[in-house]
């Protein structure tokens, strides 16, 4: 899926290939609008902050696991406990 190559550059080298490929399609429009439109997406991405890593998901399911185990749950066994549950926050 990723050219290895690219996983290997650092900041500036990566800046440079970049703006190597941008110069390659900059004739074709409709390249250079699709380019936009995923960058514009990851952009978007590194913007969300309920985006977390892999190694962040799992803590936070260990933390949750570890507070089960203490106790530190709130159970509820049906919708009236639920939306008494809601009304009490």
């Amino acid at each position: 899926m990723y050219n290895t190559k690219l996983l290997t550059m650092n900041a500036l080298q990566l800046n440079a290939n970049i703006y190597e490929s941008l110069s390659i399609i900059s004739k074709d429009e409709d390249l250079l609008k699709r380019a936009a439109t995923y960058l514009h997406k990851l952009a978007e991405k590194k913007k969300d902050d309920t985006l977390m890593t892999k190694e962040e998901y799992f803590a936070k399911i260990d933390r949750a696991l570890q507070q089960a185990e203490r106790g530190e749950v709130t159970t509820v066994r049906n919708e009236k406990e639920l939306v008494d549950y809601f009304n009490s926050l």
